[in-house]
């Protein structure tokens, strides 16, 4: 898939897609040291849901909210929205359940740059007007959307080349990765054994194995 600048609705995949490649990344990077952090950069799953935060120009936020509804929300430095004169209203049209007053936290900071939510079957985010070039969402979005980029966020951590990212991925797509095979394919940046009882938890929040 190719995300348009700005990003349209129909651009993101079925939130369950995107929802396991995150989580994917998130899960094989997990470590009980990046869990006692009190600031986080990577990417990562906690109660709130999925992150990503290069500790530089990007940072997102995904997150479900029962009932088949997600909110995908964040900041790449591409993003005029925040920019734009007059501001560009990023939840006009949004439903009530959105974490409003995160939201418009985020908006009185001028730290957010594009809101996106899925509800009854579709993706929906606010008009934009007439000329606005980007959101920022191609920039931020492309790693998990496009299946190759997502595949090679994996390339640290899974020693065994392509075959064992496109197993991966297959199996978090299914919701079927357990323990046992990230035990036998991820290593630690460093080449030695993961940090499995910190990717077993990541996986129990991620929901990517129907077992746990």
């Amino acid at each position: 898939m190719t995300i348009q600048r700005p990003g349209l609705p129909e651009d993101l995949p079925d939130p369950e897609v995107l929802w396991a490649r995150w989580a994917l990344v998130a899960v094989v990077a997990a470590t009980t040291e990046d869990e006692r952090a009190r600031h986080r950069t990577g990417t990562w799953i906690d109660d709130e849901g999925l992150h990503l935060d290069d500790s530089g120009c990007t940072w997102w936020t995904f997150s479900r909210w029962g009932g088949g509804r997600y909110v995908l929300y964040g900041e790449d430095e591409s993003s005029e929205c925040k920019w734009h004169e007059p501001p560009v209203d990023m939840l006009a049209g949004g439903p009530d359940w959105l974490p409003h007053e995160e939201l418009r936290d985020r908006l009185a900071g001028n730290e957010l740059g594009c809101v996106y939510w899925y509800d009854n079957g579709a993706w929906a985010r606010a008009p934009y007007p007439e000329g606005l070039e980007d959101d920022g969402l191609d920039c931020g979005m492309s790693r998990f959307v496009e299946r190759d980029e997502a595949h090679r966020l994996l390339d640290e951590y899974v020693g065994y080349g392509r075959p064992a990212r496109a197993l991966l991925m297959e199996h978090a797509e299914a919701r079927r990765l357990t323990p046992e095979l990230l035990g036998e394919h991820v290593s630690s940046l460093e080449g030695g054994a993961p940090d499995l009882a910190a990717m077993t938890r990541a996986l129990r929040r991620a929901g990517l194995d129907a077992s746990l």
